[in-house]
């Protein structure tokens, strides 16, 4: 691995390919979880790419390369949220406020695959804010501080985002 790195530090375009090919389905699928669909995905894949060759002469060696690579991927998929905010509406806690809880067991009939379509057909802030909390396990003070919102806000997106979890499943189970 250490040759991989150096040979990437160093600019190879063989070493750099072998990177990408090593890691690109790994980290597509945290792409996948932020974006809208696998077009998307990629883009913010390729963004993170770049990233990662740029800063990879900063890796320490400390700790586990996939998580610094993961790190880099997740901020780029925050960083491609936040320049294409304009787009990604939020909807009203209203639309989603009376949902019974015991849906919550029909995500156990679910796939992985589905829940993955579930998750990048949520509405972007919730995706965000659900994305960084559940899975990456980020606090709502690092989830605030990472996206530039309140705590508040960061607590009612997660909120807003299981409710309408949970009514897509209801929908699609019934």
């Amino acid at each position: 691995m250490e040759n991989l790195i150096d040979g990437c530090i160093k600019g190879k375009p063989k070493a750099r390919k072998e990177l990408f090919h090593r890691y690109r389905k790994m980290l597509l699928g945290i792409c996948l979880r932020y974006s809208r669909d696998k077009s998307e995905a990629e883009d913010i894949l390729l963004e993170g790419f770049v990233l990662i060759y740029s800063k990879i002469q900063s890796y320490s060696f400390e700790g586990s390369f996939e998580g610094w690579m993961k790190k880099i991927v997740v901020h780029t998929a925050i960083d491609y949220y936040r320049k294409n905010k304009k787009e990604n509406a939020h909807d009203n806690i209203e639309d989603h406020y009376d949902m019974a809880s015991e849906s919550v067991d029909a995500f156990k009939l679910l796939s992985a695959k589905d829940i993955l379509l579930l998750i990048q057909s949520m509405p972007s802030g919730y995706k965000m804010v659900f994305n960084l909390f559940a899975i990456e396990g980020y606090s709502h003070k690092e989830i605030a501080e990472k996206m530039k919102i309140s705590v508040s806000t960061s607590k009612s997106q997660l909120r807003k985002a299981r409710s309408w979890l949970i009514q897509k499943v209801s929908y699609n189970i019934d």
